[in-house]
């Protein structure tokens, strides 16, 4: 019986099986993993893992799926959690941390998820992504360029991200309207912002790319700023030509 595809959860599963095959050697499962899989669906990429590493969990909202993946025959012992995975922290979770993450994300909670990761950074080593081509382009984009932004320099404080390769609609079913990317990301080897000024980092960055035409010192008038970062920092550029760094740098 073929599953009836929930809309409202995002759902478009992978159904190449070549391509499945260049995702699971990009992801290089080790003996010694733990993977925490992000919606298995069906199992597809899950049957590629699962048999490679020492331990592996999939957290799955649809009910149905769930089923579908503990009937699944390559999988008899996979840890199957129902439910949504930003309700849950990595350390909760019953497997061994930090894991590796790796999933086929919905285009509706990219971000979320995102961010997610970045909360629980003590918790993961480094993660898999297949995200909307767009939405990459932004977490990857260069300074100065139409798609760098507030996503970029939020994102870019905590993780560096690469973008492996893209992936066509029609590989999937159903077919999204967009191409998407699998892009693989790593956690700095320390944060450009500590966790105490993560509120006001936010703040400025998002006041900064509001009015991304503005020069910054329109667009920032309400904060105060010392002597020492305003001689540093030209507050005549606008928000796109500041660095990841040179943002974190105006954070005291």
């Amino acid at each position: 019986m073929k599953h009836p595809f929930r809309k409202k959860w995002g759902q478009n599963f992978l159904v190449d099986n070549n391509l499945l095959k260049k995702i699971a050697h990009t992801i290089n499962p080790k003996p010694d993993n733990c993977i925490l899989e992000i919606g298995p669906g069906e199992g597809a990429l899950t049957e590629k893992i699962f048999p490679e590493v020492k331990e592996m969990i999939g957290v799955e909202i649809d009910p149905l799926l769930i089923d579908k993946l503990k009937n699944h025959e390559l999988l008899k012992n996979l840890n199957v959690i129902k439910g949504d995975v930003l309700f849950y922290d990595i350390n909760e979770l019953p497997i061994t941390n930090p894991v590796r993450v790796i999933g086929n994300i919905p285009y509706n909670i990219t971000t979320p998820i995102i961010f997610w990761l970045i909360e629980q950074l003590d918790y993961w080593e480094d993660a898999f992504l297949m995200v909307q081509k767009e939405v990459a382009n932004r977490l990857v984009a260069k300074v100065s360029t139409k798609s760098y932004g507030r996503l970029t320099v939020m994102v870019g404080a905590y993780i560096d991200i690469k973008s492996k390769f893209i992936i066509p609609p029609d590989v999937f079913i159903p077919k999204p309207k967009v191409d998407s990317a699998f892009i693989h990301l790593t956690k700095k080897p320390t944060p450009l912002i500590d966790d105490n000024k993560y509120i006001k980092f936010n703040k400025i960055v998002s006041a900064s790319f509001n009015q991304r035409r503005k020069m910054l010192k329109n667009s920032l008038k309400s904060w105060e700023f010392s002597d020492e970062i305003t001689e540093r920092i030209n507050f005549s550029r606008r928000p796109e030509t500041l660095t990841i760094e040179e943002f974190a740098s105006i954070i005291e």
